[in-house]
Formats: structure tokens, sequence, C-alpha cells
């Protein structure tokens, strides 16, 4: 097969290819991804079979005004087109391109998210859930058990941070805590800049929220909550 050698041949591989591309970029974004398709060649055949479909009910539809108007364009160029009859090439263009694959698109995803036995989200992995804009948990203290069993933690307020998606996962939590050899808070680490947690070291992360959250002078107060928490694991007081 030889590369297209003419404007005219690139640009009528580009048409007929597009509307597929717009139809699987869209149905991924919607329904999300899945093993069958995960990978890129696999992603590639399914659109170009959506094109090969979506043009041939372009064809059905409106082969002949489509032929009048594709020998139309080489006859005078596609730029004079354009500029004799912007408003209709630009119309044509988003019905095929957008509007025709969009609502292909939307309609198979819509049906599959029916027949679905899970929920998709847009987030990417759990770890996004948890500490991006997604979640509501709000600050929080937050204790790891690196992979040497030693227990590490901390507050999670506004002042600290986590990384997210394609990132490799890690936290930054503001205030470190002595933790006991079980895992229960101890008291502040004095004069504390915050401890750095790469989530490669650690086995279990563990967010415990406080029962009431109170603030000083609009800053977290990483002292709040005192009590037991849910397992009976002592937290500051």
């Amino acid at each position: 097969m030889q590369p297209p050698s003419t404007t005219s041949q690139l640009l009528a591989l580009v048409l007929l290819v597009l509307p597929g591309l717009t139809y699987q970029f869209l149905r991924e974004r919607w329904r999300g991804p899945v093993a069958a398709e995960a990978q890129l060649g696999e992603r590639m055949l399914r659109a170009l079979t959506a094109s090969v479909v979506l043009n041939g009910v372009y064809a059905v539809i409106a082969g002949p005004a489509l032929v009048r108007a594709w020998r139309r364009a080489e006859r005078s160029g596609l730029g004079a087109l354009a500029a004799e009859s912007p408003r209709a090439v630009g119309g044509w263009a988003l019905l095929l391109f957008v509007v025709v694959p969009a609502a292909a698109a939307a309609a198979v995803s819509y049906r599959e998210r029916r027949r679905a036995h899970s929920v998709y989200r847009p987030v990417p992995t759990a770890w996004d859930y948890a500490f991006g804009p997604h979640s509501d948990s709000g600050p929080r203290f937050i204790r790891a058990r690196l992979k040497d069993g030693t227990w590490v933690g901390g507050w999670y307020g506004t002042r600290s941070y986590a990384s997210g998606h394609p990132q490799e996962a890690d936290l930054y939590l503001q205030a470190s805590y002595l933790m006991g050899a079980d895992g229960s808070f101890g008291s502040k680490v004095e004069h504390t800049g915050g401890i750095y947690l790469r989530m490669a070291d650690v086995d279990v992360v563990e967010m415990v929220k406080v029962p009431e959250q109170r603030t000083v002078r609009g800053r977290d107060d990483s002292t709040a909550g005192g009590g037991t928490d849910a397992v009976g694991t002592g937290l500051p007081g």
C-alpha cells in the first residue's frame, strides 16, 4: 500500500478516518476503558471500523450530494470552496466529523452503561479518588505502615499535598506525630515541618477522620478531635 501522493488523496484519507477517531475518543471518555481495548492497535482498529460504518451511512443517505461536493472541491480547490461557502463547508464538517460520530458514541456508551454491572468514574486511580478534587474527606489524620513494619503518621490539612496521576504516588503531611508500635498516635513532633511519604515504601495507608474539626485563626488545628478512633487506637488529644 502506497502512501498518499497528492493533497487530495491525503485529505481523502483524513476525512475517511476522522469520523471513527472522533467516535472512539468520545466513546472511551464516556464509557471508560475496557480490557478488550487496552492495546493501541485494537483501539485504532475499532476506530477504523467505526469510520467504515459511518462513511457507509453517509454514502447511503447523502452519497450523490457528497460526490458532487467532492468533485467541485477537486476542480476549484478546497481553499476556494471554503472561501466561497465557508458556512456550508463548516456546517458539513461539524455534522459529518463531530455531531454524527458524537451522537453514535453517546448512544453506544449509554447502552453499554445500562447493561454494565459496575459504574465507570473518570478518576484514574483510587489514590486520586481519596486525595484528589473528587474527595470530600477534608483534613484528617493519616497513618501508614512501612514495608519494614514501622508506623508513621501525621496531619493532612490545607498545607499538605498528595501527588496525582500520572505521577508516582507520594504524600506530604504538614505535621508529623510520634507513633506507637501498634499504629496509635502519640504526641506531635516538636518543631515539626511535616513528613514526606513515598508510597512505594508503604504497605498500608489509613485515613482517620476526627469527630469534630476545629480551626485556629483560619489554619488547620492538627491537635483536633481527641479520644479514640474506630479501631481502638488513640488519636492525639
